[in-house]
């Protein structure tokens, strides 16, 4: 498998699992919340939710280094 392909193929899968992790994260985003008006407490992130985020993190990571990769890579 060619080097580009593969760089590829990171691309798209980091770039779909990224997006269903961030839609998996909940926030207690109500209609007001949108606005600005929320008016709920800072809380800390744990459990599941903390390791959603950091999967989001690392899978966004991975989707930007690839594709700064693809773009260093000879044509």
């Amino acid at each position: 498998m060619e080097l580009g392909t593969l760089l590829q193929s990171i691309i798209f899968v980091s770039a779909i699992l990224t997006i269903l992790l961030i839609l998996l994260q909940q926030r207690g985003a109500s209609l007001g919340a949108g606005f600005g008006s929320s008016g709920e407490l800072y809380t800390t992130r744990r459990g599941l939710e903390r390791s959603l985020f950091n999967a989001t993190v690392i899978f966004a990571l991975i989707f930007v280094l690839s594709i700064l990769c693809l773009l260093l890579i000879p044509a």
